[in-house]
Order: structure tokens, then C-alpha cells, then sequence
């Protein structure tokens, strides 16, 4: 199971958010570029970005921190928050992205995201954040009627990488991750799960990597690292224990 360290993104800063409210933000660093850089010497291999006003905005809005994340790092960077349309899609891969996570769009333009996957095979990613079981889109300020599952279920022969589940009740509060929801969305279609929402100490690695049935890919932290909760050292051995 590979483990991706956070950086969210606001006013170019790294922050991280309650329950995904812009008003509940907690800078933990103002550089993103030095954040990239102490998670890469901590050993990890994959960076989880995202543009948290470009979610809102529908747009990329923290461009230069993320440019800065580039810069600093040579580990893959998957991004996500605000990419609706191929242009962004292909100019974000362009500057060096390995991976780009399509949320919204997923859920308003599904042709979108099965026509990116065609021209960037293995580098397009589908975010699902729910609530409730519901899918939330626009920065998580809309809940829609459709379930995490049913939405997953559309791109499930579109060679989709992964599929990012977000449950929102549990992001940011370190009340762990939600591994029932998200062990039946990985057994529900075939495509790679990453969990996310939640993530409070290595028992949630574990419980992940402990599931019956499908594999869970990956899981996300951002709070428990910042916070010192989560060991990097201890939490990477262990997926790589696992792995071997």
C-alpha cells in the first residue's frame, strides 16, 4: 500500500481543514516547495496535492505553489481541486504532474474524464468525496443524490488509475478512516482505491492493509503527520513490510 503525505493548498499556503471548511484552516507551513522537500527526505515516494481554492473556484489558483512543489521534489505529484477541462488537464501534466485528479468534473462531464483517461493513460485520477455516502462536488459545497459507488461504477472500463475516497465527516478531525465505506468501494469495482478522510495513527494503516476482499491501494495523511501523530519512519516500514 503506498502512503501519500498531504499538502493542501490556501492562499499558498499549506494548510489543513475541518471537515472541508475554508473558515477551519490550520497553516502548518508557508513554504510548499520546503513542505515537498521534508516529505521526500522523509522517504516518501508520492505527493498528494490540492488546490483547495481552485476547488472553489473552478479553476487553478495556486499555480505557483504548486510549481514550487515541482521544483523542490522529484517524487510523482498527483494534483487535484479545480482541473475541468482537457486544457488544464494537459497543461498540469505538461509542468510535470504524474498524475491528475479529476472531482467535479467527474460527476458534471463523466465524458471528460473517460476522454482524458484515452489521451493520458495512466495519469488521470477520479477524487470521490462523500457525505453521507453521497458524492459533494464544487469544494464540497453541493451534495449530490448519487453514491460514491454508483459514480465509481461509470468509470469502471474508462482506465481510470485510482479513485481518491474522501469521506468528509472524518476529514481533518484524526477520528479515522472510514474503512468499512471504503473497503466496499474497493470491492465494488476494479479499480485501484485510495482512502482518504480521517487518518489518525498507524492502527488506521493497519485496519487498511488488515481489509478482507479487494486490496485498498493507498491511504492519504495530512493532519497526523503535521501533528506528529503518525510516525513517517514506523508508518512507511509497514506498507513496505507488507508489500515485500
Amino acid at each position: 500500500m503506498i502512503l501519500y503525505p498531504a499538502i493542501d493548498l490556501k492562499g499558498g499556503e499549506c494548510v489543513r481543514l475541518a471537515q472541508g471548511d475554508m473558515a477551519r484552516a490550520t497553516v502548518y507551513n508557508q513554504d510548499p516547495g520546503a513542505q515537498a522537500a521534508a516529505f521526500k527526505a522523509q522517504g516518501f515516494e508520492w505527493l498528494h496535492v490540492v488546490d483547495l481554492d481552485g476547488a472553489f473556484a473552478g479553476n487553478a489558483v495556486n499555480g505557483p505553489a504548486v510549481e514550487a512543489i515541482l521544483k523542490a521534489t522529484d517524487v510523482p505529484v498527483q494534483l487535484g481541486g479545480g482541473i475541468r477541462s482537457l486544457e488544464m488537464i494537459e497543461g498540469w501534466l505538461a509542468r510535470g504532474l504524474t498524475r491528475v485528479i479529476l472531482g467535479t468534473v467527474a460527476l458534471r462531464n463523466p465524458d471528460l474524464v473517460i476522454e482524458a483517461c484515452r489521451l493520458f493513460p495512466g495519469r488521470i485520477a477520479v477524487g470521490i468525496d462523500a457525505r453521507d455516502g453521497r458524492v459533494a462536488v464544487e469544494g464540497w459545497a453541493e451534495t449530490s443524490e448519487i453514491t460514491a459507488i454508483e459514480l465509481a461504477r461509470r468509470f469502471e472500463d474508462a482506465g481510470v488509475a485510482a479513485v481518491i475516497f474522501t469521506d468528509i465527516a472524518r476529514d481533518g478531525l484524526l477520528t479515522g478512516v472510514n474503512v468499512a465505506a471504503t473497503a466496499a468501494l474497493a470491492d465494488a469495482v476494479a479499480i485501484p482505491v485510495i482512502a482518504s478522510g480521517g487518518l489518525a495513527g498507524i492502527a488506521d494503516i493497519e485496519a487498511l492493509m488488515a481489509v478482507a476482499g479487494t486490496p485498498i491501494a493507498g491511504a492519504i495523511s495530512g493532519r497526523a503527520l503535521y501533528d506528529g501523530r503518525l510516525d513517517p519512519a514506523a508508518a512507511l516500514a509497514l506498507t513496505r513490510r507488507k508489500a515485500a
